[in-house]
């Protein structure tokens, strides 16, 4: 796919195309993440606060406070982004030799701020095990089955069991304080940072090792969210750039188009993420508008089962009979980490446990 795209584009034009992408992404995935996949009441509290707005006709609050975050990010993707070119090649050693460690001491931090540490444990350890088994098979695209079913379909048969209906929604939010701010953005600089170039470790992770800092309210961790999420994306075109790693696909994708990366290049990444993210905040918004004028129009549960069926089907056709069994396992461990009330982001162990193997084994 690169071979083809390199002899109709340029090589700068292509990765100013998945910049745009992937930071769009950012912004319009709370969008599908708020309206889509909301809980009963039992199982509200396994995840995001965005979907108890969206159940008393807030959702449109939700995303505007996640795409905030978002945009409040950039300037601090830039800060940080100085910082990272400055010292992180110097400190790349160390820090390697120390990431197996670091790994298993931010999943026992993790786990420790659970209500349910023993069901966390259960959830990571089998989700880990299973991430394990699908990453060690002969699968084109392993991370598509196991991902899907343990945060994609898990979500949609819960909601479709319960269903749910969705009130009318309400096209305003409420007027943001400084003061609500203040923290959430510190706290998404430090642990979006430390996420950035650890392997294992995304958006999800910094944003409960950012709520961990003190207690945050919903807005305040809405806000948290969105802005690690787009920091995390941000800073991984810079730690390709001064360390040569990958931590997302975007990233991996951007190495395979640039064979050198150049202080330019990143000046070009940088222009383009600060463009992008302030024309998708003002884009999120107003297809937010349009998703809470229509949420109470259709049927939530029919949407549910459409978008299930749609997940199996593509399942089936990129991953095959097998990968459709990883994802069966990864559906059942899914529900069962949120009918057992445990934080949804244990479910990274899939991920996590594999590669502090790599590293010990």
């Amino acid at each position: 796919l690169s071979a083809l795209l390199l002899e109709i584009f340029s090589p700068i034009t292509i990765v100013i195309f998945i910049v745009s992408m992937s930071i769009a992404h950012t912004f319009i995935d709370f969008i599908p993440s708020i309206f889509l996949g909301a809980p009963d009441d039992d199982t509200v509290l396994s995840v995001l606060p965005g979907h108890k707005l969206l159940k008393i006709g807030k959702g449109y609050e939700a995303v505007y406070l996640s795409t905030l975050g978002s945009l409040l990010a950039l300037p601090i993707i830039i800060v940080m982004s100085i910082i990272f070119i400055l010292f992180l090649d110097k400190i790349n050693p160390l820090i390697k030799s120390f990431t197996p460690y670091l790994l298993i001491a931010s999943s026992i931090f993790l786990i420790s701020k659970d209500r349910k540490k023993l069901t966390a444990i259960i959830v990571f350890i089998i989700s880990g095990f299973l991430g394990v088994i699908a990453l060690n098979s002969n699968l084109e695209q392993p991370l598509l089955p196991l991902l899907t079913g343990l945060f994609g379909a898990s979500s949609m048969l819960i909601s479709i069991n319960s269903k749910v209906k969705i009130p009318k929604q309400k096209i305003s939010h409420s007027k943001i304080k400084w003061k609500d701010i203040r923290l959430p953005l510190f706290a998404s600089m430090i642990s979006s940072s430390l996420c950035g170039f650890l392997p294992g470790l995304g958006s999800g992770q910094a944003a409960v090792l950012g709520s961990s800092f003190k207690k945050l309210s919903r807005k305040q961790f809405l806000l948290l969210l969105g802005s690690t999420n787009t920091i995390v994306l941000g800073l991984s075109f810079i730690v390709l750039y001064t360390i040569g790693k990958s931590r997302t696909g975007s990233a991996v994708f951007v190495g395979e188009i640039l064979e050198k990366i150049s202080i330019n290049h990143v000046i070009i990444i940088l222009i383009t993420i600060i463009i992008t993210g302030i024309l998708c905040f003002h884009l999120t918004l107003f297809l937010g508008k349009k998703f809470s004028t229509l949420m109470s129009k259709i049927s939530y549960t029919k949407i549910s089962i459409a978008i299930l069926v749609f997940i199996c089907i593509i399942v089936l056709i990129f991953s095959g009979p097998k990968g459709f069994v990883i994802f069966v396992l990864s559906t059942l461990i899914g529900l069962y980490g949120i009918i057992s009330g445990a934080r949804r982001i244990n479910l990274m162990g899939c991920l996590i446990i594999p590669i502090i193997l790599f590293y010990l084994v």
